[in-house]
This record gives structure tokens, sequence and C-alpha cells, in this order.
């Protein structure tokens, strides 16, 4: 309970309760209550607004498209977002899926040379109330320059802060008797705490913006940014954001958003699977959006995901902001001699480079080591802080191009590394962990839904793998799982105490489950949010 009105906050989490204390004062429960209260029913408007729109594509068959009712907003060459920070002029490397909950990771990326860091309470990140509440008091600390042999927030790497994505619930907190949306709980606590003093420091406060959909959506965090800068004295437009352009439907409005957000956008970044999973999402009954095998025939070369990223350097530059791409997921050996080293810091750099000959401003890497490699890639490619003058002139994206899936099939080797990834995945956030290593990379939930996404429309279509001629139906995954796959990861987690076992049961049921509704589970995440196993395991 709190002294606040209309609010009730759970208790803290076992050995949290300074921590707790710190963050939830009178005063900052009364200005989250403000800011829920606020545009609570905005963001339920927004999720509706989702869903009508799926309903409307699903009943219509319809296909996204360059709305004539924002032409206007496209054709006029003129307008602008207003000018990016010094301070955030290069984004060369960002560090990604940095969950601010694990302290060593954070405070080694603190003492990088990473131009900025993602601190990242979406994708990266398992929301545990425990989590939750360690993140944000790591960041009130880095903030303050509490954490001993780290660089003054001014000179260490920027606090990229990510909240996480409207379809996220906190559960741990009601106002007027409602459960609180999670990127309003994260988003609040971050920018109460930290918004003035990063803004004296000429180090933010700078956000990360996941799976918006639309400009509606993008006009709601303007006005979540306005209505904050107000409350808290903070000039107008100080406040700033990437948008991830993550989803498919986003792609068509890539102008409105920036324009919707002129005041308080850095740019937008393109990512590979969690856009990609978003056809699925979107057109997953549809034959003509059967998505090959990722392993194989999905990467950045392919038309529809070049020109994704083509269109969105092309966007961003004409108006100012920075293009970002994703985040190089690979795992460095320790052995810097070694062919495996060599090989891996080769096809990062292969495709990273693709990136960069595109126009794009910076990318993100999971592994600190491969900082050093890909600032050096930027350099010797590049001229000065950005490519903010690659404006991309020769760049025409159609509709078509956006649309049109890549050729190929599925492997019995891809379907396996989905069905793997999906069961860790499952696995880890029972744990508390919101994301792992596997086979030499980092796995979080954008890694999640590509693969489940793409067992359950095999699944739906009856593709045949291309090895054997065997149709993927349901049986086949539960054979699969009980054929190897269930061993494997009882040796990759090592997993061999009667509770470790458990858990991985416990996984594989609610995967199994997961691929096997007959409507398309939206976001990997929700459903274990709102999963009682899921909730009762991470209980404190």
């Amino acid at each position: 309970m709190t002294m606040v009105p209309g609010v009730v906050l759970e208790d803290p989490p076992r050995d949290l309760k300074f921590e707790h204390q710190t963050l939830f004062t009178t005063d900052c429960i009364q200005f989250l209550a403000e800011l829920i209260t606020t545009f609570d029913s905005k963001v339920e408007k927004v999720l509706l607004q989702r869903a009508a729109r799926k309903i409307h594509l699903d009943v219509s068959g319809d296909l996204p498209e360059f709305s004539s009712l924002t032409s206007h907003i496209r054709d006029d060459k003129e307008w602008k977002i207003l000018p990016v920070p010094e301070r955030l002029q290069n984004r060369h490397v960002d560090v990604g899926d940095l969950a601010p909950c694990d302290t060593e990771r954070f405070l080694k990326a603190l003492k990088s040379d990473a131009q900025g860091i993602q601190v990242d309470f979406d994708d990266g990140n398992c929301p545990t109330y425990s989590n939750q509440i360690k993140g944000l008091f790591n960041v009130y600390k880095a903030v303050r320059h509490h954490f001993k042999d780290t660089p003054h927030i001014s000179e260490a790497p920027v606090l990229m802060l990510r909240p996480r994505a409207w379809n996220m619930v906190e559960h741990n907190m009601m106002v007027q008797g409602k459960e609180v949306p999670g990127p309003l709980f994260d988003y609040g606590l971050l920018v109460y705490h930290n918004g003035k003093l990063l803004f004296e420091n000429k180090s933010g406060p700078f956000f990360y913006l996941s799976k918006i959909e639309s400009h509606h959506e993008a006009r709601l965090w303007n006005d979540i940014f306005a209505w904050t800068e107000e409350k808290l004295g903070l000039p107008c437009g100080s406040i700033k954001a990437t948008v991830l352009i993550e989803n498919v439907l986003a792609t068509f409005e890539m102008d409105e958003i920036l324009y919707e957000l002129r005041e308080h956008t850095l740019g937008l970044n393109c990512g590979i699977w969690d856009y990609s999973a978003s056809f699925v999402n979107k057109f997953g009954n549809l034959s003509a959006f059967l998505l090959p095998d990722r392993s194989k025939y999905v990467n950045m070369e392919k038309p529809f995901l070049r020109s994704y990223m083509e269109l969105l350097v092309q966007t961003c530059h004409r108006r100012g902001a920075l293009a970002t791409g994703g985040m190089a997921a690979a795992i460095l050996p320790s052995d810097k001699g070694s062919s495996q080293y060599h090989r891996i810091l080769e096809k990062v750099t292969r495709l990273k480079l693709l990136e960069i000959k595109a126009g794009i401003d910076g990318f993100l890497v999971y592994d600190l080591d491969l900082i050093k490699p890909l600032q050096e890639l930027f350099l010797q490619h590049t001229n000065g802080k950005n490519q903010l003058d690659v404006l991309r002139e020769d760049v025409s994206v159609t509709r078509a191009e956006l649309l049109t899936m890549p050729s190929g099939g599925v492997t019995l080797h891809g379907l396996k590394y989905n069905i793997e990834v999906g069961i860790l995945f499952v696995a880890s956030w029972l744990t508390g962990k919101g994301h792992f290593i596997y086979q030499d990379q980092v796995e979080d939930s954008a890694t999640a839904e590509i693969s489940r996404s793409q067992v359950w429309q095999w699944i739906r279509h009856q593709v045949t793998l291309e090895d054997d001629s065997r149709m993927v139906t349901r049986g086949l995954i539960r054979d699969l799982v009980e054929e190897g796959i269930r061993v494997k990861l009882v040796d990759f987690l090592q997993s061999n105490t009667t509770k470790g076992k458990e858990r991985l049961n416990t996984a594989i049921s609610i995967f199994l489950e997961v691929v096997q509704k007959q409507d398309f589970p939206e976001f990997i995440t929700t459903y274990l949010n709102l999963e009682h196993t899921f909730l009762a395991s991470t209980a404190e």
C-alpha cells in the first residue's frame, strides 16, 4: 500500500527494501499516478486500435500501403526534426540487450568505449519485480556516479533507456483499480529520477521506443514527452527518442512517425527478427507470406529487408534524423587466434559493412569485444560522426518490394533450431532471465518471436522439409522434442536436478501450446507475462 490515494504498490522484493524505498518516494508515486491516470486510457485505445486493424486485415484481405491521407507529410520535403544533440551525433556502436539488473555487465558497458548503451527493460530483460527494481536502481546510481571506477555520466556511453512496449503490463502496481501499463511504469520511474540530471549533464533523457506500429502511437509518446517536460520543468524538446521500426505496418508510416515526434525524435532503428516475425503476426494465414527458414534464407541482403533498411535510411536522412541498424548477436571466442574467432568476426563485419554502405549511422553489439573492430569499420568506410549527408536519392522503394517474401524452403536443421530457441527462451524467463547465449550468439525475445512464429506458420501451412519431404505438423514437433531436443537441452541447461527437469518440462509444454494455437498469440512476452506458471515461478 502507499500514502497516495488510488495507488496500490506491492511490497518490495526480498533484499531490495532500500532500493524500493529509494525509488518509490511519495512524490515519485504521485508523479506515476498522474502519468498513468492521464495516459492509461490512451494506451488502452492504442491496443484496441491494433486489434481492430488486425481484424480489418484478416477480414478484408487488404495489405498495408502508403496512405493517401498522410501523403502531404511524405511529399513535403522541407520539414525536419529538431537538430540531433551533440552528444548523439556519433552513434556508431551501442551495446545492446543490456538488462540493467545485470550489474556486472552494466558496469562493464559503462566502462567501455561504446558510444551508447541500450539500457533494456524490453527485449533483453525478463520483467520480474526484482529485475525491474534492480535495473531502475542501477540506472539511478549510474546517473549519480555512485558506482566506483566508472566514468561520470557526462563522459560515459550515453544511456539509451528502453522501457517495455505497449503490450506489457506491470503486475505490481495498480492505479484506480487497474494494473498499469509496463512502459509507463518504466518510463515514469526513469524520467522522474534521472531526467533533470541527465539533461543538466547534456546526456539525456534519451529513450528507445519499442514495437511502434503507427504514427498514432508515436503521437501518444510525443504527448507523454510534452506532458513530462511541463511537469518536471524540462525545456520543450529535451526528451529524445529513437523509434524501433519492428513492424511491417510501421514501415509504411516512417515519415509520419518522425513527423509526430519531430520535436522529440533522434531517428529510427531497423532490425531483422522482430520485423520479420511481424509478417507472420499480421499475415501469417496467407500463403503468400510464408517465411522460409531463417537460418538459411533470411538476412539483411534479401530484397524485402534491404528495401526496408534503405527506405529507413532515406527517410531519416531526408529529415535530419539518424538511421541505426540492428544488433550483432554474435559472441566472439576468447582465443583471438582461432579460426572460429576469425570466421565469426568476418561474418559480422561483412553484414555490418552492408549496413554502413546503405547509409546506416550506427548499430548495436552484444559482445563488448565487437565494439572496437566495428568502430574501426566505421572509420575505414565513412567520414565524420554520422552519414546524414548520405541522402540515398537513388532509392525508390515500392510497396511490392517491401511485401515480397524471399524464396526458399524449410530445413530440418532450421526447424530444430527454432524449436530449441523457443523452448530455451521460455525456460530462461522461468528463471528470471530475458536472454541467453546459445551456439555462439545471444538469443532474446526478438529471436524467440521469429522462432516460435516460424514454427506456428509452418504447421499452419503444412510445409514439407527440404531434407526428407516430411510435413511439419504438431506431431512432428512433439516427436523432434522427444527424439533428441529434450536431451540436448537438458545437457545445455545442465538441468539434471528434479527442479531443473520440471522447469524444462514446463518450458516445453508452454512452447508447444503457443505454436499450436488456432489464433496466433501476438507477442510471446505478453503470453508469458500473463501466464500463471510464469507469475508463480517468479513470485518473490
